[in-house]
């Protein structure tokens, strides 16, 4: 009777475990593909790719120069005094010097940029899709990007329900 007991308070455990999964609601949606679709995103990457060809572009110059003031002490190396060729020699690290700093500027730079145009972004997504799961009663949304971790996808796909709040 002890073993029968147990039994039943298992058996109704599950069912109650199993009657709360059901009654809750859940979908997915691809984000990332969400994100890419904004015409928003679209204006932040053309303004962030814009951006970049500019940082690419003036670092380029510099290491233009660069090769030219090397080539020009290379060909004068021979007519100086060493004291003016470890002077050359201290400008020239100077000038790498610089140019990696810049370098490492314009990454920070555009990783700021790229937040700055990005978080606005993904906030009205998500609000989106906040509005649309609420106005359908789902539960959970799970996140279906590309190694997001889902594996199984049979569920609502909000994605069209979102694009279609978005006005787009």
């Amino acid at each position: 009777m002890k073993h029968f007991k147990k039994i039943t308070i298992a058996l109704l455990l599950f069912a109650a475990t199993t009657g709360f999964v059901n009654a809750q609601k859940i979908a997915h949606i691809d984000v990332q593909e969400l994100l890419s679709q904004m015409p928003e995103m679209k204006a932040a990457q053309a303004e962030l790719q814009k951006l970049g060809e500019t940082y690419k572009a003036d670092i380029e110059s510099s290491v233009t120069e660069l090769k030219n003031k090397y080539n020009q002490y290379s060909n004068e190396a021979a007519t100086k005094s060493k004291e003016e060729n470890d002077k050359r020699a201290a400008e020239l690290q100077g000038y790498e010097k610089n140019i990696g700093d810049a370098q490492q500027t314009a990454q920070q730079e555009l990783q700021k940029k790229q937040q700055e145009l990005m978080g606005p972004i993904t906030e009205k997504a998500k609000a989106a899709i906040e509005k649309v799961a609420a106005a359908d009663g789902i539960d959970y949304v799970i996140d279906a990007s590309p190694g997001g971790g889902l594996i199984v996808a049979k569920g609502k796909d909000l994605l069209p329900q979102v694009k279609k709040e978005l006005g787009f």
